[in-house]
């Protein structure tokens, strides 16, 4: 028991030494650094220490300091809690600036994401929507649709908001019949960066991209989806533009493309 005990002491010194001394200027500067660091060692150690999750500890980051029914301040409490607290990966708010931009230019009465996580960037998409628009959002793990959909409410936006869970592959093709849509406007990508192609391909099939709907992808540099920005920058049916940024709460280099379908 001492052993253990003297092996836990020394692990938590050697933690708390990288964490305040030197990983924060290397994490800042570096995308993968920073995954591999807050996704890989810190997570696992902090839902160790705290028996909660991320997603959990964000909720009750938003429920101590967020105003019910204002999304602005749920926005606002997590990226100060992601950005000062624990990182997470939301699209953020200097990406997120990007992202109202231009979903403010498009102005969807129908919205399409794939990728909830915890709800960050479904409050940002649908506090710009117009009334009487709707989001739909897609998350395949139900544990961050469950606190998605808390987060989601005390922001005062669960009419604006549907979300579905399971694997975009399936749900894709099922969307004009269970939604009786006809297409979406806007199509924010923000799930796994191997699903991209393969789900703008299904979208394209399913006819659910019409003439002018916007496509906006997420982390095309931080993780990366090359395979992506391949497709739609060689594409004739596409007109894309990349726009710079960096990774949620990091100064590493990341961005947004978009790209507008031309039927």
């Amino acid at each position: 028991m001492l052993g253990l005990l003297a092996v836990a002491v020394v692990s938590a010194a050697v933690l708390y030494v990288l964490y305040h001394w030197l990983i924060p200027g290397a994490v800042q500067n570096s995308g993968w650094l920073a995954l591999i660091w807050h996704d890989v060692i810190l997570e696992r150690v902090l839902n160790f220490t705290t028996g909660s999750s991320r997603p959990q500890r964000m909720l009750k980051a938003v429920q101590k300091n967020a105003t019910k029914g204002d999304p602005q301040s749920v926005i606002s409490a997590i990226d100060y809690y992601c950005r000062h607290k624990e990182w997470a990966m939301n699209v953020g708010d200097e990406k997120g600036l990007i992202l109202d931009s231009v979903l403010t230019e498009v102005n969807p009465s129908m919205a399409l994401e794939l990728g909830t996580y915890c709800g960050y960037s479904s409050v940002r998409i649908a506090r710009l929507l117009s009334p009487n628009s709707k989001l739909i959002t897609v998350e395949f793990n139900p544990a961050f649709a469950a606190i998605a959909r808390q987060i989601i409410a005390y922001a005062g936006l669960q009419d604006k908001v549907t979300i579905v869970e399971g694997p975009s592959a399936d749900l894709i093709p099922k969307m004009k019949e269970r939604f009786g849509l006809k297409s979406f406007d806007f199509v924010f990508l923000d799930h796994w960066k191997d699903r991209y192609v393969p789900d703008t391909k299904l979208l394209e099939e399913c006819g659910l991209l019409k003439k002018g709907t916007v496509l906006l992808a997420d982390n095309v540099i931080c993780p990366g989806a090359p395979e992506y920005l391949k497709y739609v920058r060689n594409n004739p049916r596409y007109e894309s533009r990349y726009y710079k940024s960096y990774l949620e709460y990091t100064k590493a280099e990341d961005g947004l493309e978009k790209s507008v379908f031309l039927g």
